[in-house]
């Protein structure tokens, strides 16, 4: 159950709260008092409400291990927020926040975080002790920078930080040795850090829309990317390290300024789809028929 019908029968049986309460879409203003008498309660989620503060009996539910608060009209957070020990996953996202505080920093066991959306300008310190975060979303936020305490996060999976207003990448994103997946479109980016081809388990890249001139010749060593987008970037030229990208099986080069292409290209065995559209391209290397023979879609 869940929605206004829970709601209903919040207020008219109290005992009757589920270890997973569901009030998404209700309009709330406020939480439910009901749901504070509850300390097993394990998942609360209000998304999509008109939130503006959060009671105190929220930081005594000490058995939450899903705390969902996106869209709703949070502008702070109080430091109890710390106090949700067992906290696994927190989403915030679309919300007017301008700041976390670093009391969430203690929130050790925290695995996928949601920030999206806010009005964020930095990132608490505190995060850094996050050692079992897997996922860290922190897109639509006027950061302008991402910290050089990232390279702590040893066990991040997947960072989407889009929309950001980034010009530049710290070095330490090369120590992330679990990175997967990293999302970076919409940016103001102009180079890539050398370090980020540390990431020897990088699988997914995007970096499209931004301000790239060129790309490290270290590339290469980002065997195991299967997607590479890089379309509407300002890239004149590719270096041959690409075609040591086994992996590769989407390749996005649109809407750069590429007059030619390395023949070396043509040696990946993977490639699935290769887009140039919207380049200076008039002709391709006779070697990419080894490509089209293999069933690569290209499109020039």
């Amino acid at each position: 159950m869940r929605g206004p019908a829970l709601l209903e029968q919040l207020l008219a049986h109290p005992d009757a709260v589920p270890g997973a309460v569901n009030l998404d879409g209700c309009g709330l203003a406020e939480l439910p008092a009901v749901i504070g008498g509850r300390l097993d309660l394990q998942r609360l989620s209000a998304y999509d409400n008109a939130l503006e503060n959060l009671p105190d009996w929220l930081w005594n539910l000490r058995d939450l291990r899903v705390l969902n608060l996106s869209a709703n009209r949070l502008t702070a957070l109080p430091a109890g927020l710390g106090e949700l020990k067992r906290l696994e996953m927190l989403d915030l996202g679309h919300n007017a926040l301008a700041e976390l505080p670093d009391s969430v920093g203690g929130l050790r066991d925290l695995r996928f975080v949601y920030l999206s959306n806010n009005r964020l300008t930095r990132l608490p310190e505190s995060l850094r002790h996050l050692q079992a975060l897997n996922y860290l979303n922190v897109t639509d936020n006027p950061l302008g920078e991402l910290p050089q305490w990232l390279g702590n996060l040893s066990s991040l999976q997947e960072l989407r930080a889009y929309n950001t207003a980034l010009t530049v990448l710290p070095a330490s994103v090369g120590d992330l040795p679990a990175l997967r997946e990293l999302h970076l479109m919409n940016n103001d980016l102009t180079t890539l850090p050398q370090e980020l081809t540390q990431c020897s388990g990088l699988r997914e890249l995007d970096l499209q829309n931004n301000a790239l001139t060129s790309l490290p010749e270290s590339v290469g060593r980002l065997r195991a990317l299967t997607r590479l987008n890089l379309r509407f970037n300002e890239l004149s030229g590719l270096p041959d390290s690409l075609a040591e990208l086994s992996e590769l099986r989407f390749l996005d080069l649109r809407a750069n300024r590429l007059t030619a292409l390395p023949e070396e290209l043509a040696a990946l065995p993977r490639l699935e789809k290769l887009d140039l559209r919207w380049n200076s391209l008039t002709t391709l290397p006779a070697a990419f028929e080894r490509l089209r023979a293999r069933g690569c879609l290209i499109h020039l």
